[in-house]
């Protein structure tokens, strides 16, 4: 008896142990996309489709479907050409949708001598390994929610991308039965509330971050946004799907009294805390795997302006 439930436990452990996504993985991704060789992943140019490739591929091993088309590039216009978001969706128990996203490009380079690259791993390379570190941690689960992954690009000439693909009629069976999208922003630093902590932009208009905190597990927190004076919920990609009243906030750890790398040559890997980052992937998709929409159905409220 004794060594069926030492059996039994083993098998628990290496369960637990195997939906955890690990740090190597995490680190991986972040370095990938925030590589030199990506050179600043401008929009217009072959890196940004690079990067665009990479993270299909990323979709493509984590078994997503396709969210139109015959690819999870999704293309739009941009000056003439043809510019990528990159997007996949894993279905669930129900037909109900959760969105995850973040951008992908960032501002190419710049003709500084010493370090002419302006790398982004924070913004926006932590968000994208986030959204693709909660795909890697359900690729064998099966959640209540569907999950749609989007990569936005194109965030920084004007939130091009999230516009174009928000407006795409391709996606409204979706969007139409979208409970809630989190769109992950500047996430690779410790918060001003400290480790395992983000805050949510906008968090006077839903009660997401409320029902989110219910369920939460391992000490993660969504907190209120302390920088609510200078509108980060409408300068992000979440709001082009606000206008569609989907509800969407932007979810950060970064202390705006001391990211001196924004939009900066600085913003390289060593300014990542892979450890928290870890534990606030795995902690998000821990607690996600808890929601349902019988638990989790947030709304808007008056203030929100449309």
């Amino acid at each position: 008896m004794k060594k069926l439930t030492y059996f039994t436990f083993t098998l628990f452990s290496v369960f637990s142990f195997a939906q955890e996504v690990p740090q190597e993985r995490i680190r991986t991704v972040l370095s990938t996309l925030a590589s030199d060789e990506m050179k600043g992943r401008e929009i217009g140019t072959q890196e940004n489709d690079n990067a665009a490739n990479y993270i299909a591929k990323l979709f493509q091993e984590n078994n997503l479907d396709y969210c139109t088309g015959n690819s999870y590039l999704v293309p739009f216009d941009y000056k003439g050409k043809t510019a990528y978001n990159v997007c996949g969706v894993k279905k669930g128990k129900t037909d109900k949708y959760l969105g995850f996203s973040g951008h992908f490009d960032h501002i190419g380079t710049s003709n500084n001598p010493k370090d002419n690259i302006y790398n982004g791993a924070d913004d926006d390379a932590s968000g994208i390994t986030t959204l693709v570190g909660i795909a890697d941690y359900f690729k064998n689960k099966k959640p209540e929610f569907s999950m749609v992954f989007m990569a936005f690009n194109g965030e920084e000439k004007g939130m091009l991308g999230s516009r174009a693909i928000s407006t795409d009629k391709n996606l409204d069976n979706i969007y139409n039965s979208m409970t809630a999208l989190f769109n992950f922003e500047m996430v690779a630093t410790e918060s001003a509330f400290g480790k395992n902590a983000l805050f949510m932009t906008g968090d006077e208009f839903s009660d997401l971050d409320e029902l989110f905190n219910k369920n939460a597990v391992n000490g993660l927190k969504v907190n209120p946004d302390p920088y609510a004076a200078q509108q980060l919920f409408y300068r992000s990609d979440n709001v082009s799907f606000v206008k569609k009243k989907i509800i969407a906030h932007s979810f950060s750890t970064v202390d705006m009294t001391k990211a001196t790398h924004y939009h900066q040559e600085s913003d390289d890997v060593y300014v990542v805390d892979f450890a928290n980052l870890t534990q606030i992937i795995n902690n998000f998709g821990k607690t996600l795997d808890k929601l349902s929409p019988k638990n989790f159905a947030p709304k808007y409220n008056d203030k929100v302006k449309f």
